[in-house]
């Protein structure tokens, strides 16, 4: 994929700030077009959102329109990054959300009669259709709606991966551990004081900001949610697909109309924290579980039990009495949108001349950024 792109920035100089998905996407494909590339990171290793998710590429709940062109572009191109770098952990693994009665059933056939779902491959599964595709769902369900285009990577090692094929072109320098205190035309200023010049400068910062980059965004449309989750000890089974429960339907926005209009509430100390079950198996073995779509409570750095006990439930009523016991557990923070436009899927601001800072889309930061990147370099 790489070396079918064409050089639009042969010669010219990127400096990319933010070593998560967002960023790390930037420079792959500033690099692919030819340019030279500094990247600057803030930590020793990118720690944020990106590595704290399910590295789920999810195109099935994704709104009509310009969110689901842009996801289906993002799948295809994640498939063809990974051609070049298999270590990201690509899979087509597709995706199966179980249905739990006649009203989550409603919302799936409703979203099967629209003119999209052929699009995102969306077939809807018996009982018997649901175990035969991924027989480790062992819980109860009247039915499943597969989604043929859903796919994962590895979010922990995929970004790893991605830098070590950029080094090898010799024209990436990533410099970890400097930490953007300023911007001037067309540079980049960290902590000791060093400006980083380029033909271009992207600030792909993430939601975990203080100093200069917080006040990027301060008076933005843009708010921070907290995401609660988990991961198991090696499952013994294979977890053949990712899997979402009736719940997700409230939370993506390819679905959330629909379910506003059939789904019965939640119970309150679900919606307190709006949780959906997303379940993902690693290459590892174990399974990662959560989450929530709670807002950031600032100064609140503990996790709560209640929100996960909630998870962790719905895990065991899909995969049954063979869920591994819980090893590990975290939270994150990402940014989000404020009341955005039907067509407002991420959040851009010209910062300076030739700087330009990019975030805020939400929950679809692992599955959009090739697309978001390549939508800046075209």
């Amino acid at each position: 994929m790489l070396n079918d792109i064409e050089a639009t920035l042969q010669g010219q100089r990127v400096v990319v700030v933010g070593g998560g998905v967002f960023g790390t996407m930037h420079a792959l494909f500033a690099l692919a077009r030819g340019a030279s590339v500094v990247h600057l990171e803030r930590d020793p290793v990118p720690s944020g959102a990106t590595v704290r998710n399910f590295g789920l590429v999810w195109v099935s709940g994704r709104a009509p329109g310009r969110e689901l062109h842009l996801a289906l572009r993002a799948r295809d191109l994640w498939e063809d990054v990974a051609r070049d770098v298999p270590d990201v952990g690509f899979r087509a693994n597709g995706s199966i959300t179980l249905l739990n009665d006649e009203r989550e059933l409603e919302v799936a056939e409703r979203a099967m009669a629209r003119g999209d779902a052929d699009a995102r491959q969306f077939a809807l599964l018996s009982p018997s259709e649901v175990s035969s595709r991924n027989p480790a769902l062992r819980g109860r369900f009247i039915a499943g709606l597969y989604c043929g285009r859903d796919a994962a990577v590895e979010s922990r090692v995929a970004l790893g991966a991605l830098r070590t094929f950029m080094e090898n072109s010799r024209r990436y320098e990533y410099l970890p551990g400097h930490e953007l205190v300023g911007v001037a035309e067309h540079a980049a200023i960290d902590h000791r004081g060093v400006h980083y010049g380029g033909d271009h400068v992207v600030l792909c910062l993430g939601a975990t900001l203080s100093g200069f980059a917080a006040e990027l965004f301060e008076d933005e449309p843009l708010r921070k949610v907290r995401l609660y989750m988990a991961e198991t000890e090696s499952f013994d089974g294979s977890l053949t697909t990712s899997v979402a429960n009736g719940d997700s339907f409230r939370y993506y926005p390819g679905f959330a109309e629909i379910a506003r209009d059939v789904l019965e509430d939640q119970p309150a100390a679900t919606a307190e924290f709006a949780i959906q079950l997303l379940c993902q198996q690693r290459l590892h073995g174990g399974l990662t579980i959560g989450d929530t779509h709670e807002p950031e409570v600032p100064g609140l750095f503990e996790t709560l039990d209640r929100p996960m006990d909630i998870i962790e439930a719905a895990a065991r009523l899909v995969i049954g009495d063979a869920m591994p016991r819980i090893e590990r557990r975290w939270s994150g923070v990402y940014h989000q949108l404020i009341d955005p436009t039907p067509n407002e899927i991420y959040f851009r601001k010209q910062v300076a001349g030739g700087v330009s800072a990019i975030t805020g889309a939400g929950g679809r930061g692992m599955t959009l950024a090739p697309a978001i990147a390549e939508e800046s370099f075209q």
